[in-house]
């Protein structure tokens, strides 16, 4: 009797460290592997030129050649075209470095090195970014920070008043390193009004106005000519010491219906406004994407917490929340896991239902499972793991590995019980006769295990946790098992049909 409370307090233990470890363990979708590739994006300030935001990729560049020995290939491109409304003020790096067994520094030194050095630039605002291990939603998804927050409102004036307010809250939280949104309202515009009586008085039409205004700061291609067997573009522009400046645009000149030339300034005035670059929806709402970066020791589940936690203090009813890209791909890659898991149980459970016939021997066996469950998040605990894809699949994988334990134990212990022999006395003998398969099955499996746990081998970082995962609940349950199946088999198990003996039928 001792022995089978025993044996429900290591259960009931085994259960609370299940819900413990699994709040202590951090969460996200995979590891990050040491691919030997950074991606860099830059966001220069709104408004700014061209070659403003080139000058300051070249500075990048110096940046990456002289500190990083480990640099294979640098290349940078300025303004891609897709960027959006506001390209001219962005631009990405792609960073390949040697291959790690030539590295003394690993891929995320590299990365943190870079993401101090960066954060000392006030020309534009720098990102290293390491791709994500996995990712299901394409190349965006790829090349995104890890972090990805979407933040939904019926209107645009409600999400103007209130993104501010969310950025404050997310700049200051430790969880985050370097905090960017892609609705932006600092983008400075010039509004020309034209002074349609005083043009109509001068003879000047807004269609002249327009073309004028076009031809002088477009920087728009007239034609081609051909010298010395190429071929060039002939781009009509104002001088850029002509156009730096608002009120160079009222020193213009344009023509009137009589051939004559009138100054802009007698007929235009200019307004000087600050609006977004472009608008955004999601899901049909007016939308705003806050990325962040993660600081060291952080995963994506650590950063969803945050937002979320922001969300309920700073956002009221009217808003609604959602996630895009890595962080997307983590929650619903969590959803999936935790179907298949139970879905592993119950399938478990009806195949050792049908095969013993009984429903009392498979919960017996299937004991075995929170043991294992618990010395896997146990292990990835103690080693410093998180609670991924990997290790979550490995979790998934001790179902199977666990129960044969207990199979092997029962099955045995039925068979002796049908000849005759009390329950006590069969599921003694079944333990000691099944102890050696049970430990060259579980050492056999340990030993196989070993290499991923030691990650050994080029991106063997995102599988080592599942093999601690495996090794910790195989070794745990094994030590448990031993004792918790027979208590609880003599505590659950039902009578049993006795097969009758030749000498019993004379």
């Amino acid at each position: 009797m001792q022995r089978r409370w025993i044996a429900i307090v290591i259960v009931v233990a085994s259960f609370a460290l299940i819900f413990g470890m699994g709040s202590l363990l951090q969460n996200e979708l995979a590891p990050l592997e040491d691919r030997a590739y950074l991606r860099l994006s830059v966001t220069a300030p709104e408004g700014s030129s061209f070659e403003y935001t080139d000058k300051f990729m070249f500075k990048l560049v110096d940046l990456v050649n002289d500190s990083i020995p480990e640099k294979k290939v640098m290349l940078t491109v300025t303004a891609p075209g897709f960027a959006g409304s506001g390209a001219v003020n962005t631009g990405f790096g792609r960073l390949v470095l040697k291959d790690a067994g030539e590295r003394e520094q690993s891929q995320q030194q590299i990365a943190d090195y870079l993401n101090a050095k960066t954060r000392g630039f006030t020309e534009a605002r720098t990102f290293v970014i390491q791709e994500q291990t996995i990712s299901a939603g394409g190349q965006s998804a790829r090349g995104s920070l890890p972090v990805q927050f979407v933040l939904q409102a019926p209107n645009f004036d409600k999400l103007k008043e209130t993104l501010p307010k969310f950025l404050d809250e997310a700049n200051i939280n430790p969880v985050f390193q370097g905090v960017d949104v892609n609705l932006k309202f600092n983008k400075p515009e010039i509004i020309i009004n034209v002074n349609r009586e005083k043009a109509i008085n001068l003879g000047v039409s807004v269609f002249d106005i327009g073309q004028t205004l076009q031809l002088a700061f477009s920087g728009q291609r007239f034609s081609y000519f051909t010298m010395n067997g190429k071929q060039y573009q002939v781009i009509g522009q104002v001088d850029r010491a002509n156009r730096d400046e608002p009120i160079d645009l009222q020193s213009i000149y344009v023509r009137n219906n009589k051939d004559e030339l009138i100054q802009l300034d007698n007929v235009v005035t200019l307004e000087e406004q600050s609006n977004p670059p472009q608008l955004y929806h999601y899901n049909r709402y007016m939308s705003a994407t806050v990325s962040a970066g993660l600081a060291p020791g952080k995963t994506v589940g650590d950063g969803i917490k945050a937002m979320e936690s922001i969300s309920e203090k700073v956002l009221d009813d009217s808003f609604t929340t959602s996630l895009t890209g890595p962080s997307r791909d983590f929650a619903e890659s969590s959803s999936n896991i935790l179907f298949a898991f139970l879905l592993a149980l119950l399938l478990i459970y009806l195949i050792l239902a049908a095969q013993f016939e009984s429903f009392i021997d498979p919960l017996v066996i299937m004991i075995t499972v929170p043991l294992a469950l618990a010395g896997a998040l146990l292990a990835l605990w103690y080693f410093n793991q998180t609670l991924n894809i990997f290790s979550q699949i490995g979790i998934i994988m001790l179902i199977g590995l666990v129960t044969k334990n207990g199979i092997l134990i029962v099955e045995f212990a039925n068979q002796l019980r049908e000849k005759g022999i009390s329950k006590a006395d069969a599921i003694l003998q079944a333990s000691e006769a099944r102890l050696r398969p049970i430990l060259m099955t579980t050492l056999a499996t340990v030993l196989g295990a070993l290499p991923i746990a030691l990650a050994l081998g080029a991106g063997a970082e995102s599988r080592k946790s599942m093999g601690i995962a495996v090794i910790g609940g195989l070794i745990f349950s094994l030590l448990l098992t031993l004792f918790v199946i027979p208590a609880m088999y003599s505590f659950l198990s039902g009578k049993k049909h006795i097969t009758p003996t030749k000498t019993d039928e004379v």
